[in-house]
């Protein structure tokens, strides 16, 4: 069994084993919460001059609330609407490996540094998506990437138009959902 670190670079990487040793790893539901939360610390203290002292508080808690809530939409999608196979995947499964394909997000922090800092976000962003898709067909035990990449875009609409509701029916929703 890999250590944290490992699983936190390995994801990073990009590496299928790590997302399926962490998606059959029922402990390690723990680690995939402290990388998103952490996460929401580190957008917190780059983006510090925009939600100030409070935003590193708030973010990991928005940040935790909206990896819950995603890898339960991905679930769905990928186990009732879009099933493979092989598909056999639970809450756990999706949570950690949607935890972990969340760890190059840690760059983020990056954002702060002058001149340069904005380059980071698209960077980072493209990465956590790319990962996300890697999760997704590791944890839905897909044979092709496609399916994983139609999972993901039809998720991120429907999240999309839940926020968009939730926002016209005068529902707060801060953060992103995905």
């Amino acid at each position: 069994m890999a250590s944290f670190q490992d699983r936190v670079i390995g994801a990073m990487r990009l590496q299928a084993s790590t997302f399926e040793e962490v998606e059959h790893d029922a402990t390690a539901t723990v680690q995939a919460a402290i990388v998103v939360a952490a996460v929401g610390v580190a957008n917190g203290v780059a983006w510090v001059w925009y939600g100030g002292i409070s935003g590193i508080l708030t973010n990991p808690i928005i940040q935790l609330v909206a990896w819950a809530i995603s890898s339960f939409v991905l679930l769905i999608v990928g186990t009732k609407l879009f099933p493979g196979k092989n598909t056999d995947a639970d809450m756990g499964q999706m949570l950690r490996t949607l935890g972990f394909s969340q760890a190059a997000g840690l760059f983020g922090v990056l954002a702060i540094v002058p001149v340069v800092g904005w380059l980071v976000v698209p960077i980072v962003w493209i990465w956590m998506i790319v990962a996300t898709v890697v999760a997704v067909r590791q944890a839905l035990d897909y044979d092709d990437t496609i399916k994983a990449v139609i999972v993901c875009l039809v998720a991120w609409v429907i999240m999309f138009m839940v926020t968009l509701v939730a926002g016209l029916m005068g529902i707060g929703a801060s953060g992103g959902l995905f």
